[in-house]
């Protein structure tokens, strides 16, 4: 379904309809229209990266990558709420002598109804119309209206069709999914009162704006919004004079990725001040080829946002030029220096994200000055440390985890695993909500609790009853009773 054949209200209200339908679903029977999904997709990979392709120029190794992430990511969620412990399910039998007495109360996560999904750009099958948030909104029994992203409008299209055939053809109900696109519906479709939750990731002032509308409603609603994120990585002097020629490479290949446009590009390094790292940075960055943008826009923003790093006096460059023209030739990566105290001195100007193949290293002189420049970093979905095995960095790290939902210990921010233990998400504006976007827990986002209090069986969800006959983890009395 489009607005090409119903108005928005019409969407919603089969939205809603849908949704009591899903939610009185089996698991085992949503979990199939996940699969069925899934197997569309892949069933019509080469068709779907050929489109995207041709409008992403994101090329069709990464595409089909990221195809099989998406299905993966589907098939994910089908076994998470197959295993059951997603719905949280608690019994506190009564006690009469209990004081004060205790009923009988039984606790549940319950779909939060239906929800609004905003595409991202620079992900358009993860995180777009069959991405992670769709396919967690799904699994729990939410109906799902996605707004599809400007820079690939045929791909969601045809993304779309693929999806809503796939489920209608596996059982599920009529309205459970559908796309719309275009600013004015999608700020409708924020406002609308049938809409129970949004799921976001883009800029920060789109996602900004939809953010306050969505708790500015007469019913303010849940808005889980991926907005922006420096991603800070951190080296310190015995792991750059053990390796620095291995963390020059490995950081050049990590923020000129993809041209730079992943979410976890880690855009600010922070390296003890005298050494010669930025001259190896440099050197392991000449290599880096130009490449194609995602849109017009946001090429043409690249190097406004070089430019403005430049124009900051004490901040020099080391590799390549900020006067390029991204939207023709392709954008080409950069490699900014300058100091700690610099930062700290002009946070509003250096502590801006720039999406595009850019970093810049901030060289500071002792661990005081270190603490006090990440203070003044915006909360980011990714903070790195490389030390050595012998250092002592409990300090360090405990400052870096309250900045970042994700602390990586070696290794690179970019690439994201999903699974059950990844946190994708952080502090303000890496994120607007405590919770994950990626993994397992993001179903988290789309439940609601809802506890019943001396409740006839027959009424209670089948999680709750007695006999446990899903055969899923529950805490019972206090206990973790495993089936």
């Amino acid at each position: 379904m489009t607005t090409a054949t119903l108005s928005l209200t019409e969407l919603t209200a089969a939205a809603t309809a849908a949704a009591r339908i899903s939610a009185a679903a089996s698991d085992a029977e949503r979990a199939g229209w996940l699969n069925a999904v899934a197997d569309a997709l892949d069933a019509n990979a080469a068709e779907l990266v050929e489109i995207a392709d041709a409008e992403t120029s994101l090329g069709a190794a990464r595409l089909t990558g990221e195809v099989a992430r998406t299905t993966g990511q589907l098939r994910l969620f089908a076994r998470v709420i197959t295993e059951g412990s997603y719905l949280e399910a608690i019994i506190d039998h009564a006690d009469p002598a209990a004081t004060p007495p205790r009923p009988d109360l039984r606790r549940i996560l319950k779909p939060i109804g239906p929800v609004a999904v905003f595409s991202a750009s620079n992900f358009p099958f993860a995180f777009s119309v069959a991405g992670g948030d769709t396919a967690s909104a799904l699994a729990v029994g939410c109906s799902v209206i996605v707004k599809a992203h400007s820079g690939h409008l045929r791909l969601s299209e045809r993304t779309a069709e693929i999806v809503a055939e796939a489920l209608l053809g596996a059982g599920a109900p009529e309205g459970l999914f559908a796309l719309v696109h275009g600013r004015e519906v999608g700020t409708a479709l924020v406002q609308d009162p049938a809409i129970k939750a949004v799921g976001f990731t883009g800029s920060i002032p789109g996602g900004r704006a939809l953010f306050d509308l969505a708790t500015s409603r007469p019913d303010p609603i849940p808005f889980y919004g991926e907005l922006g994120s420096l991603n800070p990585v951190v080296i310190t002097a015995a792991a750059l004079q053990a390796r620095s020629a291995e963390l020059a490479a490995g950081l050049a290949g990590s923020f000129a990725l993809g041209a730079g446009q992943f979410c976890t590009k880690p855009g600010l390094v922070f390296i003890p001040a005298g050494t010669q790292f930025a001259k190896e940075v440099a050197e392991a960055s000449k290599d880096k080829p130009a490449l194609g943008m995602l849109t017009t826009r946001i090429a043409e923003a690249y190097p406004d946002g070089l430019r403005a790093f430049a124009s900051v006096d004490g901040v020099a460059v080391v590799a390549g030029t900020v006067e390029q023209d991204a939207a023709s030739n392709g954008a080409a990566p950069v490699v900014f220096s300058t100091t700690a105290a610099k930062v700290l001195e002009r946070p509003e100007q250096l502590l801006e994200e720039c999406f595009g193949p850019t970093t810049i290293l901030i060289e500071y002189t002792d661990q005081e000055e270190l603490s006090a420049v990440l203070a003044k970093v915006p909360g980011s979905l990714t903070a790195t440390l490389h030390a050595q095995p012998d250092e002592d960095i409990a300090d360090l790290a405990e400052q870096l985890s309250g900045l970042a939902g994700r602390v990586l210990f070696e290794g690179w921010p970019t690439g994201v695993a999903v699974n059950w233990a990844q946190q994708h998400g952080g502090p303000y504006p890496a994120t607007t909500s405590l919770f994950t976007s990626v993994g397992a827990t993001a179903v988290r986002r789309f439940q609601r609790p809802v506890a019943y209090q001396d409740a006839p069986e027959a009424v209670l969800h089948p999680a709750l009853r007695e006999d446990n006959p899903l055969g899923i983890p529950r805490r019972v009395d206090g206990e973790l009773q495993l089936p």
